[in-house]
C-alpha cells in the first residue's frame, strides 16, 4: 500500500471509526431458567449463530411486533363459529 497523505490519512481513520462506533454493542447481564440455557443455545446452534444473536433478533423481532397495532396484528385472523347450542339460543333472543 502507498504513503497516505495526512488528510487521507484522517478520512481513512475516520470512517474506521464511524463503522466501528455503528457496530458497537453493549454488555447485559439476563438471568434465565437453567433449563433453557441448553435449548436456547442447541437452537442458535442449528440455526448457525450465537447466543447472544439469537436472543438480539427475537428481542428485536418482539420490539418491533408491538409497534403494531394489536388490530392490525390480528386482523382477518378470527373467525365467527356458528353455535346452535341452547344456551347460545337463548342468548340471541335476549340480546340480538
Amino acid at each position: 500500500m502507498g504513503v497516505l497523505t495526512a488528510a487521507a490519512s484522517y478520512v481513512y481513520l475516520t470512517t474506521l471509526y464511524v463503522y466501528a462506533e455503528a457496530l458497537m454493542k453493549h454488555k447485559v447481564t439476563i438471568t434465565l431458567d437453567q433449563n433453557l440455557i441448553p435449548r436456547a443455545k442447541a437452537l442458535a446452534r442449528r440455526r448457525g449463530m450465537s447466543l447472544s444473536a439469537l436472543i438480539e433478533r427475537t428481542l428485536g423481532e418482539q420490539a418491533d411486533r408491538h409497534d403494531v397495532p394489536f388490530s392490525e396484528r390480528w386482523r382477518g385472523r378470527l373467525r365467527a363459529v356458528e353455535r346452535t347450542d341452547a344456551r347460545t339460543v337463548a342468548l340471541r333472543r335476549k340480546y340480538l
